[in-house]
């Protein structure tokens, strides 16, 4: 055993003795460098004792070469590069160790997270659907009230007083649709007649024709489309078969008020085929016995059978041509608005 450790020492105190700075030494290498200084001083102190014979060496207490003590590590804070290699892997340990400590807790606090989020979802579903359903409610509720406010309001309204229609008519003239066997024509005969007039145009009797005069309108000339016409007095379809009808009533050429034209547009004659063809500005003469009256054309529109509002009465001179449109349709009405030309 001693020749053990002092093959150790002898290894040992060779490489302890290189002429190295002492910066470049780690802690323990300088220790054992003390521990060596402190060890040779001491055995010369014991050498002086020997030599003086102040110290008897006993064999067995004194051993010439005792064992140094186990190197201890001292405690020292690491510096530079290596307190923070030192420092990085305490932290990882430690990180290491509390991550695997808080790991369960994070996936429960995780599961819980995603829990409450399902929650709120669930309740914000909930919210838009009962705010819906309350819409819903309250339109239905709003309409039913108005629904009942409107039949309260017919059972307790007076009867609206109407004024005595100018015109005597509910269906412009110049209908396809001839009577059937001398009477008017019935619910799917006429189909340019809504069903709800059909009594009101059955209950209607054409005025008797009026004496002819010499102010009466006798000729309509349209050169733009190519109408050279006779006009008799009465739309009905009896007169209508002979030509142009001027409607009883209206105005006498050349004289404030309507003066109201109507033809057949693809039978008997097609006279008025091509109204749809005029333009704004186009010339409409009609003839008296006496002279000739020029309308320019200001309007062109197109209407429904029931549009009579057009053989209204107007507070000047002005014309209006009506025929079926369009052509071999007939379900509306072609209507020419004119206004007589300043002399």
């Amino acid at each position: 055993m001693p020749d053990f450790t002092f093959s150790i020492f002898r290894f040992i105190i060779p490489r302890m003795s290189d002429k190295r700075p002492a910066d470049d030494l780690t802690v323990e290498e300088l220790q054992q460098l003390l521990y060596r200084k402190k060890r040779a001083q001491r055995r010369q102190r014991l050498q002086r004792l020997e030599e003086s014979g102040r110290v008897v060496v006993v064999d067995g207490l004194n051993p010439p070469n005792p064992e140094p003590p186990p190197l201890v590590r001292p405690q020292v804070t690491p510096t530079g590069a290596m307190r923070e290699l030192v420092l990085e892997t305490a932290v990882s340990e430690e990180t290491a160790t509390d991550d695997e400590a808080e790991r369960p807790s994070l996936q429960w606090r995780w599961i819980a997270n995603k829990f409450l989020l399902l929650v709120e979802i669930a309740a914000v579903l909930g919210l838009v659907i009962i705010l819906g359903s309350l819409w819903t409610t309250r339109q239905e509720l709003n309409q039913e009230l108005a629904q009942s406010q409107r039949e309260e309001s017919q059972a307790l309204a007076l009867p609206t007083p109407t004024a005595t229609p100018v015109i005597d008519v509910v269906v412009l003239p110049s209908g396809h649709k001839p009577p059937v066997n001398g009477r008017p024509p019935e619910q799917g005969e006429a189909g340019d007649i809504p069903a709800h007039l059909l009594p009101a145009i059955n209950a209607y009797v054409p005025p008797p024709v009026p004496t002819p005069s010499i102010e009466q309108a006798r000729r309509i000339q349209i050169t733009a489309i190519g109408v050279d016409s006779p006009i008799f007095q009465g739309d009905d379809w009896e007169q209508l078969k002979k030509g142009v009808g001027q409607h009883i009533g209206s105005t006498l050429p050349g004289t404030a008020g309507n003066l109201v034209l109507s033809a057949h547009n693809d039978i008997y004659g097609e006279i008025f085929r091509h109204l749809d063809k005029l333009s704004p500005g186009d010339e409409i003469v009609v003839s008296t016995e006496r002279q000739s009256y020029t309308y320019v054309v200001r309007k062109i529109q197109v209407v429904d059978p029931t549009d009579v509002w057009v053989m209204a009465p107007t507070e000047y001179a002005s014309a209006t041509l009506i025929s079926c449109y369009p052509y071999q349709v007939n379900n509306k009405r072609i209507v020419i608005f004119a206004d007589l030309a300043s002399s």
